[in-house]
C-alpha cells in the first residue's frame, strides 16, 4: 500500500515561522493577510442584503458572468489590455487556489517548471504534486529579476515559468 497522501512533504512554511515571530516580539504580522481592523458596516449590510435576496447559492464554476465582465473592464481601464470575460477569465477564492488550478491546468508528469527564488511556498509542492519537477532561479543581486539565469535555467522539458510582480515575496517590481 502507497502513501495515504499525495501531496508532497512540505514542512514549515515561512509563514509558520513569520507569524510566530511577529506574535513572540509584538510586531506587526506582515507575512499573511490577518488583518487587524473590522469589516466596514457598508460591506456587511450590502453581504447581508445581497443574502437576503437570495444570492446565497453555488457560483458558476468559472464565476459570476458580472464578476468576470467587471474585471476586464477594469483590466482594461487600468492596463489597456482588453480580455474576453467568457473565454479568458476565472474567478477564484484566492490566490493560492488560482495557482494551483494553473500548474494542474498546465503541469504533466516529467515537466519543468522554472520558479524563482525567493518563492511563494506553494509553488514548488504544487508543481511535484504534479508529477512536474521545479528548477529553481535565484533573484540576482537587490532582489533584481536576472533573466540571463531564467534562459540558462529553460529546456525542452520547460513547460511554465512562474513570475509575478510585485514579486512575491522580495517586492521587486519587474519591468
Amino acid at each position: 500500500m502507497g502513501p495515504l497522501s499525495k501531496l508532497p512533504h512540505v514542512g514549515t512554511t515561512i509563514f509558520t515561522v513569520m507569524s510566530k515571530l511577529a506574535s513572540e516580539c509584538g510586531a506587526i504580522n506582515l507575512s499573511q493577510g490577518f488583518p487587524d481592523f473590522p469589516v466596514d458596516e457598508k460591506l456587511v449590510a450590502l453581504v447581508d442584503k445581497a443574502m437576503r435576496a437570495g444570492h446565497n447559492q453555488y457560483a458558476p464554476m468559472p464565476g459570476l458572468p458580472a464578476l468576470r465582465e467587471a474585471i476586464t473592464a477594469k483590466v482594461q481601464r487600468l492596463y489597456g489590455f482588453q480580455y474576453d470575460a467568457d473565454a479568458e477569465v476565472t474567478v477564484t477564492a484566492g490566490g493560492t487556489q488560482a495557482i494551483f488550478t494553473a500548474i494542474g491546468a498546465v503541469v504533466h508528469p516529467g515537466d519543468e517548471v522554472i520558479i524563482v527564488d525567493p518563492a511563494y511556498d506553494c509553488y514548488s509542492p504544487t508543481v511535484e504534486l504534479f508529477g512536474g519537477k521545479p528548477v529553481h532561479v535565484r533573484l540576482g543581486d537587490d532582489m533584481k529579476f536576472d533573466a540571463d539565469a531564467v534562459k540558462a535555467a529553460i529546456t525542452p522539458r520547460t513547460r511554465m515559468l512562474m513570475i509575478n510582480t510585485p514579486h512575491n515575496p522580495a517586492g521587486t517590481i519587474l519591468r
